[in-house]
């Protein structure tokens, strides 16, 4: 076998059982990222001098990883992203006695401006969920409306929820996130009554206990897509005054800055979004402050 491949196997191998450990918690997709970027790692990599080279080798730690996000850094982003990589890539290989020190610990991460999600005021969403709908199924997506103000709910997470899913009595709702995990979060009693009368009028088939029945459906009895969902919101937006942009996330990251306005826990709203990480939560915690800082600018005489 020649020396290139001898090398490239063997960092492919510790890349390879990277990957299957990292798709035990990680989307589908994560693992696709991470495992394109840890290809162009292994390519830089390739050297038919030194063909058992590794991370193991202290010549492959800090230098080389630098150079590789020299190579493939691209914008702040990209390279934010890229460093994210290899320092997951590397804590595994530590935890697995692959290394015995971390070499990313040294890779500077370049300073980016966090872009805060867009939300709606509180009085946005009243007027966004209380006017006259618009459309031909207008039970059907007030309801879908106020499941995912309510709930917090991804586009792809309310096209997805079951008929069993439901506890209307209760406001609870099961629903299946990001990586195939499951949650259960909350809503009102104004989004259970939404529902119960898009099932009492409107839904083309009969409310039935069946895993397979899905609860919203379009005059063929079929499962909505997540593009129906957002030429809804926007069709809604549109008519109560709203940016034509406003979008499924836009309903959810109002979810969740109005709940920390008006004083969830942090811990909570992680919780009721199915954040795998509390930090991912704290971009909201920014939202509110930016909130209260234009409030205080506009009313406090001394503001300015």
């Amino acid at each position: 076998m020649p020396a290139s491949s001898s090398k490239r196997s063997e960092l492919d191998e510790q890349i390879d059982d990277f990957l299957k450990w990292l798709a035990a918690t990680k989307s589908p997709q994560t693992v696709r990222a991470y495992g394109a970027d840890l290809r162009q790692l292994s390519a830089l990599l390739t050297n038919p001098n030194e063909p058992n080279q590794t991370l193991t080798s202290p010549s492959l730690c800090e230098s080389n990883l630098s150079k590789y996000l020299r190579q493939h850094g691209g914008s702040s982003v990209t390279r934010a992203r890229k460093l994210s990589t290899l320092r997951a890539f590397t804590r595994f290989l530590k935890r697995v006695g692959k290394l015995d020190h971390d070499p990313t610990e040294q890779l500077e991460a370049p300073i980016r401006r966090k872009k805060l999600p867009k939300v709606i005021s509180k009085h946005q969403a009243e007027d966004l969920l209380d006017q006259d709908p618009p459309g031909k199924t207008p039970l059907r997506d007030r309801a879908i409306l106020e499941l995912m103000y309510s709930a917090g709910l991804r586009a792809a997470e309310v096209v997805s929820v079951k008929m069993n899913a439901l506890d209307l009595g209760n406001g609870l709702v099961q629903v299946e996130g990001k990586g195939s995990k499951e949650r259960v979060t909350l809503f009102g009693r104004t989004c259970a009554r939404a529902i119960e009368k898009y099932l009492q009028a409107e839904r083309e088939t009969p409310m039935s206990p069946r895993p397979d029945d899905t609860l919203f459906t379009n005059k063929q009895g079929k499962a909505l897509t997540t593009r129906t969902v957002q030429n809804i919101i926007k069709r809604w937006a549109v008519s109560s005054g709203l940016p034509p942009e406003t979008s499924p996330h836009t309903l959810r990251h109002s979810f969740a800055t109005h709940l920390l306005d008006g004083g969830a826990d942090l811990k909570t709203v992680q919780q009721l979004l199915g954040h795998e990480s509390l930090a991912t939560t704290q971009v909201y915690t920014h939202i509110s402050i930016e909130r209260l800082k234009d409030t205080v600018e506009k009313a406090h005489p001394k503001s300015r």
